[in-house]
C-alpha cells in the first residue's frame, strides 16, 4: 500500500485495518538525525503532516522479461507487496540437464522502488543478510543475479509450498489450541532467536511473513531487515533516513516516532502475531500501536484459556508499548512457550 510521502503519524488515519502490506514512503533525505526524545517526539506529531519530501532520483524501468538472464522462465506472481515481487519460476538450465524439480520462487523489487537508483544493492542485501543465517526455519535462499535485458536484480529461492500464518488465522478465527501455538512458536522464536544473535533484525514479522509447509516452517522475506552489529554491519540497507517501512499492526510504536527498527521491535511484533494465533484477535484490535498506546488500551491481566501462566508472563512483557519495559528475548520467550507446565508433564 502506497500512500506517499510525510511524516508516518499523519497516515494511520489512513490505512486500511486488518491489511499486512508493508507501508513505506520516501522521506526527506538528510545526514544521520540525533535520537529523538520524548519532548521532540511530542513537538513533531504538533506540526502536523510534513512537506513531501522531493522525489528521489529514478532510472528508467524495463518491463520484466518472461526469462531472467536466459534462465529463469517465470510462471506466475506468488505474492506482491509494497516492496517487493514474488513469482513462481522454472529453471530452465536445471530441467534442460534432466533435472525433476526444476520449480523454484524468484523476488524482484516491486515496480515503485525498481526505479531508485539504488534498488539492486537494497535487494542484494536482502540476499546477502538471509543467505548468511543458517537456521532449519529461516528460507533457503539460492542466489542473487541481474537480469541483463531489464537490469533488475532477483533473489531466487526455494519454492515454499505451504499455508501461510495469515492464511491460517483465517480458517482459525478463534485461535489455535495450544499445543498447536507451541508447535508453530518455539520454532519461530528459534529462528528468531538465532537472527538476532547474530546481530540482525527481521524488521517486518507478520504472519503472512510465515509459512507452514510440509518440512516445517520457514521465516522469511528480509526485505525490510538490518544487521546492527557483526560482519553483515557494513552491508547496503534500507535507509529509514530515506524512508519509512512497516506494517501497521505489527510495528512497535518506536517505529512510528522516527526509531531505527531494533530486537525489542521484533519481539514486539511477534508477540502480536502468537497473541492472534492464541485468541484468533491481534492483541490492540489492529489499532496501531502507537494509537493503542495513545488511547490507554491494555492487555487482559488474565492469561489466555489454556494457556501456560510463564508464557503469557513473558508475552505480555513482549508486547509492552515502552521498549525498556520489554525485559524478554526471542530465546527467552522460546523456552517459556516450550516449558510444559506440572499436570502436562503428569500426563506423559
Amino acid at each position: 500500500m502506497n500512500l506517499g510521502s510525510g511524516d508516518a503519524l499523519d497516515v494511520l488515519d489512513a490505512l486500511e485495518q486488518g491489511s499486512e502490506s508493508t507501508y513505506f514512503a520516501f522521506t526527506q533525505a538528510s545526514e544521520a538525525e540525533p535520537a529523538r526524545t520524548g519532548k521532540a517526539r511530542r513537538k513533531r506529531r504538533g506540526k502536523g503532516r510534513a512537506q513531501p519530501a522531493p522525489a528521489p532520483a529514478v532510472r528508467a524501468l524495463a518491463p520484466i522479461p518472461d526469462v531472467l538472464a536466459g534462465r529463469y522462465r517465470l510462471e506466475r506472481l506468488l505474492g506482491a507487496g509494497g516492496m517487493g515481487l514474488v513469482y513462481r519460476a522454472r529453471d530452465l538450465l536445471q530441467e534442460g540437464f534432466g533435472d525433476p524439480q526444476p520449480l523454484l520462487a524468484v523476488k524482484l523489487m516491486s515496480d515503485q522502488l525498481a526505479t531508485a537508483p539504488d534498488a539492486n544493492a537494497l535487494l542484494f542485501n536482502e540476499f546477502a543478510l538471509t543467505s548468511r543465517l543458517r537456521h532449519p526455519n529461516l528460507v533457503r535462499l539460492q542466489g542473487f543475479a541481474i537480469d541483463p535485458q531489464s537490469e533488475r536484480g532477483f533473489i531466487t529461492m526455494e519454492l515454499m509450498r505451504g499455508t501461510s500464518l495469515d492464511r491460517l488465522l483465517c480458517d482459525q478465527p478463534l485461535g489455535l489450541a495450544w499445543a498447536q501455538v507451541r508447535e508453530i512458536a518455539v520454532p519461530l522464536l528459534d529462528a528468531l532467536a538465532c537472527v538476532h544473535a547474530q546481530g540482525v533484525v527481521h524488521g517486518d514479522l507478520k504472519p503472512s511473513n510465515v509459512m507452514l509447509g510440509d518440512d516445517g516452517l520457514r521465516l522469511f522475506d528480509f526485505g525490510l531487515g538490518l544487521a546492527l552489529d557483526g560482519p553483515l554491519a557494513g552491508l547496503p540497507h534500507l535507509s529509514h533516513g530515506r524512508f519509512e517501512a512497516w506494517t501497521p499492526a505489527y510495528a512497535a510504536p518506536e517505529l512510528f516516532e522516527g526509531g531505527t527498527p531494533s530486537t525489542a521491535s521484533d519481539l514486539y511484533a511477534v508477540a502480536c502475531v502468537l497473541y492472534e494465533l492464541i485468541t484468533g484477535r491481534h492483541p490492540f484490535e489492529r489499532v496501531p500501536s502507537l494509537k493503542a498506546r495513545d488511547q490507554g488500551m491494555q492487555l487482559t491481566a488474565k492469561a489466555p484459556p489454556g494457556m501456560p501462566g510463564k508464557a503469557w508472563a513473558a508475552l505480555r512483557r513482549a508486547l509492552a508499548f515502552d521498549p525498556e519495559q520489554r525485559r524478554v528475548d526471542a530465546g527467552q520467550l522460546r523456552d517459556a512457550f516450550a516449558a510444559q507446565g506440572f499436570w502436562a508433564r503428569l500426563r506423559r
